[in-house]
């Protein structure tokens, strides 16, 4: 024999069961959709040799800071380098120009994703400590 009373309990439990699973299972399948949330790194320096000291202005003996804004891109390559504070001498600001575009770098990332960067950076040079051997040479080259 059945009970009428348990059987009228199956009937209103069963939707608000199958309602409740299903809510569930839903939920389940947003956060597996969700992507997690990774946190971001900074840029970090690979490999940042002195850019080389111009030899054409080697026996004037002049030294300088440069300040560049320096773009590094997601593949961590400078993309783009432009003279924030040039030091006064041309040829130490083409050479800090020139010479960062060897940089090499580990690219920021945000959520995971390496990203573009923009840095600033000081080159300063100081003049050789020897004069160069051609300096003051009557009919050197150079």
């Amino acid at each position: 024999m059945v009970d009428p009373l348990m059987n009228l309990k199956r009937r209103l439990l069963a939707p608000s069961l199958a309602f409740a699973f299903a809510a569930t299972a839903a939920g389940c399948g947003q956060r597996a959709a969700e992507e997690p949330i990774v946190p971001s790194t900074p840029l970090r320096a690979v490999d940042t040799p002195p850019p080389d000291y111009p030899l054409e202005i080697g026996c004037d003996q002049v030294g300088g800071k440069v300040v560049l804004q320096l773009t590094v891109g997601p593949e961590g390559k400078p993309t783009r380098a432009r003279v924030l504070t040039g030091s006064g001498v041309p040829e130490l600001d083409a050479a800090a120009t020139k010479g960062v575009q060897r940089w090499r770098f580990e690219a920021a990332t945000r959520n995971g994703k390496p990203v573009a960067t923009d840095i600033q950076v000081p080159v300063t040079f100081h003049a050789p400590a020897e004069r160069p051997a051609h300096c003051g040479q009557a009919g050197a080259a150079g």
